[in-house]
């Protein structure tokens, strides 16, 4: 019996001048994670957020905060996002020289490590990883900005990466971000998919409270309602 979806709202899409309220709001929600982009321009087009801001999220929530750095030479300040308050810090395979080396530095601050791939790196670049990671982030978008297409590759990496995972009995979840709203969540969710990150499709919609609802349900196999 696989468990319910996790769902991540990404605050990229909140309102930063209400940041508490809008996550109060997930909260009442009973969103699962909170999904955290970092950006620093560099290794995508678009500068976002840092470890004060993390540190400021962290003093008012107690939900699992979902760090993703999509940032060039992340094992720079890795220990600051620890120290920030981030439950899982998520780096890129295509930014890491070492990533065996940086997967344990995050596990050495207690936190779970996470490792994503863009939509047009092989799974094989993961594969000797994969016994030591908590999570496999996999972008259905090409990172950078919200609000992007999903591209529907997705479905056949995130099942072959289920089968991986299966087969060797691992304990890693998997993570899909990227153009995910309610008409394609049941689809992405039964492809294999444990966690699912949607900024847009919860923030864009007139109740959003009520979109994680429907998108909960949509996942168990519930009628989908769009809201």
């Amino acid at each position: 019996m696989r468990k319910p979806a996790i769902i991540a709202p990404s605050l990229l899409s909140a309102n930063f001048v209400r940041l508490e309220e809008d996550i109060r709001m997930l909260e009442r929600g009973k969103a699962d994670w909170l999904h955290l982009d970092v950006m620093d321009g560099h290794f995508v087009p678009n500068i976002t957020i840092g470890p004060p801001v993390i540190s400021a999220i962290r003093a008012v929530t107690k939900l699992t905060l979902d760090c993703h750095l999509m940032i060039t030479d992340p094992d720079r300040y890795i220990e600051d996002f620890a120290k920030a308050g981030a439950d899982i810090i998520t780096v890129h395979v295509e930014a890491c020289t070492h990533l065996h080396r940086t997967v344990q530095r995050i596990k050495s601050f207690g936190k779970k490590a996470g490792v994503s791939l863009n939509p047009a790196t092989p799974l094989s670049f993961i594969k000797e990883i994969l016994p030591d990671a908590d999570l496999i982030l996999l972008m259905s978008v090409n990172p950078g900005f919200g609000g992007q297409q999903f591209i529907p590759s997705l479905f056949r990496r995130a099942s072959t990466l289920r089968q991986w995972i299966d087969t060797q009995n691992l304990n890693c979840t998997i993570e899909v971000d990227g153009g995910v709203k309610l008409d394609n969540i049941s689809e992405v969710y039964n492809a294999g998919v444990d966690a699912i990150v949607s900024g847009s499709g919860i923030f864009a919609s007139t109740d959003p409270v009520q979109m994680i609802a429907s998108m909960k349900e949509a996942c168990a196999g519930g009628l989908s309602v769009f809201v």
